[in-house]
């Protein structure tokens, strides 16, 4: 027989008190819920984070393991902020359930890293709250300063804008009846409008920032100082004309280097209802891997195409050594000879390194295997040839920074041994390859400019790879996704100006931190007004 159905009391409070009971279970539950959520949203970021780290070190102590370890690591980055954001938001919701609730323990989300901490060249705002004028516990009024507790807050104050009034009182000479007054204060562009500080951001926002002058006006409008597109685009034409000296004086000293990095990137550029691909070329002095005491520095040219005229031309009154890929129109500077002196070629490791990785990379082999895509060959010689490449680098970072001499006693001593190895290994497996296989081509690359390659060898000043032009690049190719083009050739030549004085503060205050403070690169350089009275290769 089945047991009789229960039936809810009729008292109002026993119905009250089992509502209470229910709401009460619900509550314990949805905290015991967010809790769980939060805990499980903690465990994904700590992951993450311990994952970016062994990523970062493994590139740090063995290099890059792949070509494109960079982006994969800016990727984690990005998967990393966003799961810390989702752990606060769930440590959040789950402190609010569980002060609904006695019967669960509350959740304290453990941090993979210490809190920063702030620098102390901020101001501080000492703000003191109201202290309590009678006790908590019993109502009395006899209080007594035991201490304090201070909670700092980071807190940020809206840009300000200001327009400065310069007054000029005029006087007039009893005796003489003459006027006098005091001369005008300089102003960087006759009759601008424009101060200085205002003029930097301008400039840096347009070609370091790569925002678009109409983004900028949006943007200024939006704070209240509405500036019309055709008056800030003076201020850009005439910011770098007034800026031309310091160009000239930057052009010198980039090109008194003994040995310079050059390199070449496109450029999208209007053309009569078209976007047509001009060139910008870039030349290096970086000789800080070899002890050198000049400040490192970076001289931009624009051009619209890509013939080897172009760099004979940037080149015609320099000699020494010049460290580039294997681009045709450097031929004629190797000339022996050439005047006023001969150019020597230094050869780039790391592009011979890269169409052997190809074929050694065994992660992107598995992941294509795992994923049921056609797997790629991973060829033994080729991870041979890696090996021993990298075997060079791991000497060079021991040695980076000294000087020229101990470079090469040290290269003759480890880095001979590796080098002349590897030639006589690309020699006999050459030919183990179709002379159209992709590892034929690229040993062949290397034993083709072999005497460009071994130059490292024999002169201490020279770097195993290209890659200060390369960094040197990097901006004009992220800049590429924001303005699209340049709306014309002086576009052009303006922008390599530009970047010339802003790569260059930019290499200062990356070698300021690598070499001589030898700390971890702040995540965004600031940038010198070079608008006020500094030299360009000052303090970054």
């Amino acid at each position: 027989m089945d047991a009789a159905p229960q039936t809810s009391p009729d008292d109002v409070a026993a119905l009250k008190a089992a509502l209470a009971l229910s709401e009460e279970r619900r509550q314990r539950t949805d905290a015991e819920l967010a809790v769980a959520k939060a805990m499980a949203s903690e465990d994904k970021a700590l992951i993450a984070h311990q994952a970016l780290r062994i990523a970062k070190l493994e590139r740090q102590i063995y290099g890059s393991r792949k070509e494109r370890s960079t982006q994969l690591q800016d990727q984690m980055e990005l998967e990393l902020e966003e799961l810390e954001a989702s752990a606060t938001e769930d440590e959040i919701a789950a402190e609010i359930a569980v002060a609904k609730t006695q019967a669960v323990a509350g959740f304290v989300r453990k941090r993979p890293q210490p809190r920063t901490t702030f620098p102390d060249h901020l101001p501080r705002e000492r703000v003191v709250i109201d202290p309590p004028t009678a006790c908590a516990c019993c109502g009395g009024s006899r209080l007594r300063k035991l201490g304090e507790d201070v909670t700092r807050t980071l807190e940020s104050i809206p840009r300000q804008w200001k327009v400065i009034e310069s007054v000029r009182e005029k006087f007039t000479c009893r005796d003489c009846e003459k006027i006098s007054q005091a001369p005008a204060p300089f102003h960087v562009i006759p009759r601008g409008w424009a101060g200085p500080s205002l003029l930097a951001m301008i400039l840096y926002e347009k070609f370091g920032a790569h925002q678009p002058l109409n983004r900028l006006c949006e943007r200024y409008a939006l704070e209240g100082v509405p500036i019309p597109l055709s008056t800030m685009a003076d201020a850009v034409g005439a910011g770098c004309l007034v800026l031309s000296p310091v160009l000239n004086a930057l052009e010198r000293h980039v090109f008194a280097a003994e040995r310079l990095h050059g390199d070449d990137t496109t450029v999208p550029v209007l053309d009569a209802g078209k976007t047509d691909f001009a060139r910008c070329w870039v030349y290096v002095r970086d000789d800080k891997p070899f002890g050198g005491a000049s400040a490192p520095a970076a001289m931009f040219y624009y051009s619209r195409d890509r013939s080897g005229a172009h760099p004979q031309a940037h080149l015609a009154q320099w000699s020494g050594v010049f460290q580039a890929d294997a681009f045709s129109g450097y031929g004629k500077l190797y000339a022996p000879d050439r005047k006023p002196g001969q150019i020597l070629q230094a050869g780039c490791w790391s592009h011979a390194r890269r169409p052997f990785f190809i074929f050694a990379d065994l992660e992107e082999a598995a992941r294509r295997k795992a994923a049921g895509k056609k797997p790629v060959v991973v060829s033994p010689i080729a991870l041979e040839v890696v090996r021993r490449i990298d075997a060079l680098f791991e000497i060079e970072r021991d040695i980076n920074g000294q000087t020229p001499e101990k470079h090469r006693a040290v290269r003759q001593e480890l880095s001979k041994p590796i080098v002349e190895a590897l030639h006589a290994y690309l020699e006999e497996q050459r030919f183990n390859f179709s002379r159209t296989h992709d590892l034929y081509k690229a040993i062949n690359y290397m034993l083709k400019r072999w005497s460009a390659f071994t130059l490292f060898l024999d002169d201490g000043r020279v770097c195993l790879s290209n890659n200060a032009a390369e960094r040197a690049l990097r901006g004009i190719a992220l800049g590429r996704r924001s303005w699209l083009f340049c709306g014309s050739d002086r576009g052009g030549q303006r922008a390599a100006a530009m970047y010339s004085l802003i790569v260059t503060a930019l290499c200062r205050a990356r070698h300021k931190a690598v070499y001589a403070e030898r700390r971890t690169m702040p995540s965004g350089p600031v940038i010198p007004c070079i608008f006020n009275d500094r030299h360009v290769f000052g303090s970054a």
